[in-house]
């Protein structure tokens, strides 16, 4: 998984709350192999209208917000249904940031083990950014993992929370595994000294 340090970037406002997992990453794709990308797919039914244009009205296709790879979102983004396809979908289209009050518990799990970041800040906290976003279209947002902080487009610093554990592994770009990989030789010495305190229970293997 790639890693996440310091990321400044157009960030685009999505004033709705509970945009959930459905709307992320539509059912009828989940059976897409993961080689595939599923960065086409992203918001598609909102994205795209009827006739598979781009809607105008979606936040994501206006040009001031094109290039963006932050989304400052409104509360219980990611809610609804549990598929890892939706953090992969933010991923594949270019988001790898995503500010908002509160989300879906499996959604921001899923999220963190996948490469994006979840960034939960204080709802006034959040409206704001979104406001000075609508004031300055295509303003950019700055996150710093190792600080903990994310820098509005008017300067102020917002601090917010992460577990040491998921920190570590965005910050190092390691999966679970990959962190576990991390202990491989302790792991090796624990279980020579295992078998060797305990010869009896491998006397047959």
């Amino acid at each position: 998984m790639e890693k996440f340090t310091t990321l400044t970037a157009v960030a685009a406002p999505m004033d709705r709350p509970n945009i959930d997992t459905d709307q992320l990453l539509p059912a009828r794709f989940l059976r897409r192999p993961r080689a595939e990308g599923f960065g086409d797919v992203l918001f598609i039914d909102q994205r795209l209208k009827d006739d598979g244009t781009p809607n105008p009205d979606f936040v994501l296709n206006q040009p001031a917000y094109k290039d963006a790879h932050i989304i400052v979102a409104d509360r219980n983004f990611g809610g609804g249904s549990s598929r890892e396809g939706a953090p992969w979908a933010l991923l594949d289209y270019g988001i790898r940031c995503v500010v908002a009050s509160s989300f879906g518990d499996i959604f921001y799990n899923n999220s963190l083990k996948n490469g994006l970041l979840p960034v939960r800040l204080p709802e006034d906290a959040v409206k704001a950014i979104r406001r000075q976003l609508h004031d300055q279209p295509g303003a950019t947002v700055s996150v710093d993992l190792a600080k903990q902080t994310v820098t509005a487009p008017d300067g102020v610093v917002h601090s917010f929370d992460i577990e040491p554990f998921r920190k570590q592994s965005l910050l190092k770009g390691l999966d679970d595994i990959g962190m576990t990989m991390e202990h491989e030789a302790q792991i090796d010495a624990f279980e020579a000294g295992f078998r060797d305190r305990h010869p009896w229970l491998f006397r047959h293997a």
